[in-house]
């Protein structure tokens, strides 16, 4: 499976969901159990990488503002809820996180900014299609603490300098 198609498969299954992520990560799991067991494994290698590249202090701020807090489980979960939300917003969230405030739409932090069944979803389709766990994916292990200059998340005068359109856009 190449980029592309992970990325379609993630864009289909999110616009039939309308954008819930609960119901996204059933429809993904039933998209994926449609393909053959060494597909489902490329489509988790893609979702890890991206997953892990996400792994930075800025996103997690942004989140933090967004969410109004962040743990580092809720962290883990808005990754994946952002790779739920497609190639452009993804890339365009990692790249500047800043850039969230325009690209996306509504957001209610109640239900959005979660995507934690997202995460298993390649998981749960490997183990319906083979009866057995999915082995190690070989992809690089997360770094054990987030790139970049760690932010102090307690300190809105902070969030609000360095997230400028977030703030003004969610929390202002």
């Amino acid at each position: 499976m190449d980029e592309t198609e992970f990325w379609e498969i993630v864009d289909r299954t999110r616009e039939a969901a309308d954008g819930d992520p609960e119901e996204h990560a059933e429809l993904l799991v039933e998209r994926l159990a449609l393909l053959d067991p060494d597909s489902v494994l490329d489509f988790a290698r893609h979702f890890e990488s991206r997953y892990n590249r996400a792994y930075t202090w800025d996103l997690w701020g942004a989140a933090w503002v967004l969410l109004d807090g962040a743990s580092d489980d809720a962290f883990d979960y808005f990754r994946c809820w952002l790779i739920g939300q497609g190639r452009e917003v993804f890339e365009g969230g990692v790249h500047d996180p800043d850039q969230l405030a325009e690209l996306l739409g509504d957001f209610d932090e109640e239900i959005d900014g979660d995507g934690e069944e997202l995460g298993y979803a390649a998981d749960e389709a490997y183990e319906q299609l083979t009866g057995a766990v999915a082995p190690e994916l070989g992809v690089p292990l997360q770094a054990a603490e987030p790139e970049g200059a760690p932010l102090d998340f307690e300190n809105e005068a902070v969030l609000a300098e360095r997230f400028p359109r977030l703030w003004d856009r969610f929390r202002g």
